[in-house]
């Protein structure tokens, strides 16, 4: 029997990898390394290096690292600082266009009440993703956070988000338990989801975004590669995801209105926009007929 009265599952969520995805650098590239004065490719092989010989998880190690060569250098970096270097943050074409664009094709395109959100999920640092310039398209941002004292010093790691990890933010979405202190492991029927999978599109930039593609495309979801231009060794990434069904398409990272990306997307949300149609209807059915054999 139906206990549900209204069909709830007509949002639409698009949710987005960061760094290589939507910035074509580490974001701590354009902010906190040369802050520092730090040779950024000089910082990565050391956390390479340091994650090898210790045994460590290498999110944890470059996080480490940045607090000791702050300190080292006697540098104070706060949660306020950390919002104003990401102004120095560079998009891919079109990025800063882009949300809003997709907003108006989805109110153009849809037959009732769908709604469109756009998310981020990133091992990168949100103090810095608080900071940038496309901050307020986000419904919600989910990144790796440092623990600040009374001094706004940064003492430890408060959250930390991996290629792994960023999976729990897909079912938060998915079950619309977004907040933190909100606990998913309970079971949820499929049907009382309010963003099905179906109803989902993952973008990245490559193998880091393997466990947030899978676990996307083995629920029913849609997953996107997108590549640097001009990069051989992106296009040859994102080739092999495709021959290995771990997205649906692959494009590169230019969000300019007309171009391959766009039509992708678009594409991928007419689909979804159907299908929701064809949901709802089969729904409103179901509804019906229940009832009347009810009485």
């Amino acid at each position: 029997m139906l206990k549900k009265r209204n069909f709830k599952q007509n949002e639409i969520a698009i949710i987005y990898d960061f760094d290589g995805t939507l910035s074509p650098q580490p974001m701590q590239e354009y902010t906190v390394l040369p802050k520092l004065g730090i040779n950024t490719k000089k910082f990565w092989m050391e956390v390479k290096r340091v994650t090898k010989s210790t045994s460590s998880e290498e999110m944890l190690v470059y996080m480490r690292l940045l607090l000791e060569k702050a300190e080292q250098k006697r540098i104070h970096i706060g949660r306020g600082d950390f919002k104003k270097l990401a102004k120095q943050i560079k998009y891919f074409p079109g990025v800063e266009k882009w949300f809003e664009r997709i907003n108006l094709f989805v109110e153009n395109e849809k037959q009732s009440n769908i709604k469109i959100k756009h998310y981020l999920i990133s091992a990168g640092l949100k103090e810095i993703l608080l900071g940038i310039s496309i901050k307020n398209h986000f419904a919600r941002i989910y990144a790796s956070e440092y623990y600040y004292d009374h001094h706004d010093v940064a003492k430890f790691l408060k959250l930390l988000i991996t290629d792994t990890t960023k999976t729990q933010f897909l079912f938060r979405i998915n079950k619309g338990k977004e907040k933190l202190s909100e606990n998913i492991n309970e079971h949820m029927p499929e049907s009382d989801r309010p963003i099905p999978f179906a109803n989902i599109i993952y973008i990245g930039d490559g193998l880091t975004d393997v466990p947030c593609m899978t676990v996307t495309k083995h629920n029913g979801g849609n997953a996107i590669a997108v590549y640097k231009k001009g990069s051989p060794k992106g296009i040859k990434v994102c080739r092999r995801l495709l021959d290995a069904k771990r997205v649906n398409f692959i494009a590169q990272a230019d969000y300019s209105k007309g171009r391959d990306l766009e039509k992708k997307v678009k594409l991928l949300l007419r689909s979804i926009i159907y299908n929701i149609e064809y949901q709802k209807e089969l729904f409103k059915c179901r509804r019906k007929h229940e009832s009347i054999k009810t009485n």
